[in-house]
Order: C-alpha cells, then structure tokens, then sequence
C-alpha cells in the first residue's frame, strides 16, 4: 500500500480525533449546570463525526486505531455525566436535587420541611462504570453486553424505584448517559471496523 493510497484515511483519521478532542474539551468545561451551549455544540460534533465517519470510503489507518478508541472511549465515559445532568434538569420541574453520596433527594412528605430521603447512592459512579461497559462493549464489536449491563443495573436498582420521581430520573438518566456512550463508541468502531 503506498503513502497515496492511504492518505485519505489518514487525514480523516486525523480529523476525527481533532473533532472528537473538541467534543471533549468542551464536556469537561463541568459545572454544577452544564452549559447547554456547550453540550450542544459537543453533541453536535459527535453527530458530525458519526456521519463523516459511517459514508467515508475509507479505513482510518492501523497507527491511528488505539489512539482513536482510546480517545472515543474517554469521550463516551466523560461526556455522559453532564449530558445525563442536563437532561435530567431539562426532565425535573424544579431541577436535579443531588444528594451528598451521589444519589437523588426525593421530594419530603407533605408537611414536614426539608428534603425526603436520598435514593440511588452512587449513581455517579455506577453511570461512569456502565458507560465504560458499554463503550467498550461497542468498540470492541459486542453490542449484545449493553442488554447485560443495563439488566444488571435494573435488577440492582430494582427496590430502589418505589417512587414515580425515582423511576423517571433512573430512565431519563440511564437513557441519556448511554445513548451519549453509545454514538461515540459507534464512531469509534465505524472508523475502525
């Protein structure tokens, strides 16, 4: 294979990694509140690269494969926490209400002041650990785990979602934070497959 040959892919490639080392530079600007331009100029990027990637002809070259599942990976992992942040925000009449151990603070009984019991301890954590299966997951070309860990988390969180606010903000959540892992990761593997 001569260097002319491969020059496409090596420039799309290139690109690719640039596109998606933009989309997170611009996930990790965190805050309490995810700027929503922010997220939305990211998300359009992902989109963008997912296009450019799934109707080019041409292969990014073995060199650049590591890198760019390592970069999409981190991607996937990263930037699902402010987007599930912010579309929970969008989802809640009065905003997220996060709890001191990472959970949700149910609404309080009618009457009794202050804030109800915290529900989904560590939803943080368990959001990065899934995205990280399920990215890995797409990458690697085994989509099926996604219906493992997903069923995994329903069955663990399962005494959890006695509350309608619960079982809304674990849907929601979930749907956000994975749908976010699922495009990159499919950048990822479309440009490496």
């Amino acid at each position: 294979m001569q260097l002319a040959d491969s020059l496409p892919g090596v420039i799309l490639g290139a690109a690719l990694v640039l596109v998606m080392g933009a989309a997170l530079v611009l996930i990790l600007v965190r805050r309490d509140r995810p700027a929503t331009a922010a997220l939305l100029t990211a998300a359009i990027l992902i989109v963008l690269s997912l296009i450019a990637v799934a109707i080019a002809p041409w292969h990014v070259p073995l060199p650049l494969v590591a890198p760019l599942a390592v970069l999409g990976t981190a991607v996937a992992v990263l930037g699902g926490d402010p987007v599930a942040r912010r579309v929970l925000a969008i989802a809640s009449d009065d905003g997220v209400r996060e709890g001191p151990h990472g959970g949700i603070l149910l609404r309080a009984p009618a009457g009794t002041g202050g804030a109800g019991p915290e529900v989904m301890r560590g939803g943080v954590t368990i959001g990065y650990l899934e995205r990280v299966a399920a990215a890995l997951a797409l990458v690697v070309g085994y989509p099926e785990a996604i219906a493992v860990v997903v069923a995994v988390k329903g069955i663990a969180r399962f005494t959890e979602l006695g509350t309608p606010e619960a079982r809304e903000r674990f849907i929601i959540g979930t749907l956000a934070s994975l749908g976010w892992a699922c495009v990159a990761a499919a950048i990822v593997r479309l440009a490496i497959a």
